[in-house]
This record gives structure tokens, sequence and C-alpha cells, in this order.
């Protein structure tokens, strides 16, 4: 891919910023900046449809109940390991 090519970011941009070389700006001005760039930058976003809010959901909370029986099996077998190890009680035994 060409320089030519290469999209511009607003990382990349240039566009508004004092040059290097320039004194720097005051304390509004870069502030001022700061909002202009930021209202830029929410002008790109996309909001989710509906059926793809539904979705992102549903993997979300399908992720994180396999995520709770995977810690929850691994702090059953550890607290298991540990008790038969140092002598405690299991947890089966209370």
């Amino acid at each position: 891919m060409s320089e030519d090519q290469v999209t511009e970011t607003a990382a990349s941009s240039s566009k508004g910023r004092p040059a290097k070389k320039d004194a720097k700006a005051n304390f509004f001005a870069r502030i001022a900046l700061f909002i202009r760039q930021v209202i830029g930058e929410l002008k790109k976003v996309v909001a989710p449809t509906r059926k793809e809010l539904i979705n992102y959901t549903l993997v979300v909370l399908v992720f994180v109940a396999i995520m709770m029986v995977i810690v929850s099996l691994l702090d059953i077998g550890f607290g298991t390991a540990v008790s038969w190890v140092f002598g405690g009680i299991a947890p089966g035994d209370r």
C-alpha cells in the first residue's frame, strides 16, 4: 500500500493543531480543540441495530456464564486439593 492510499485518522490529522515550531496554544484554545476533536470522533460512531445489540448481549452473557463455571470448578478443585494436602476438613465432610 502506497503512502497516498493510507487513510488519515484523528490521531494522525494535523488539521486544527498548531505547528510544532509555533508557540503553544493557550489553555482555552487547547480545550476547544480537544472538544472539536471529540465531537468529530463521535460523529463517526455507528450505533448497533436492535438485532446486533441483542446478539452482543447474549454473547456476553453466555461467555460470563461459561467463565463462572470454569472459575467455580477451579475453586472447588483447588479447595479440595488444599484440604487434602494440609489435612483439613473436605468441603463434602461438613
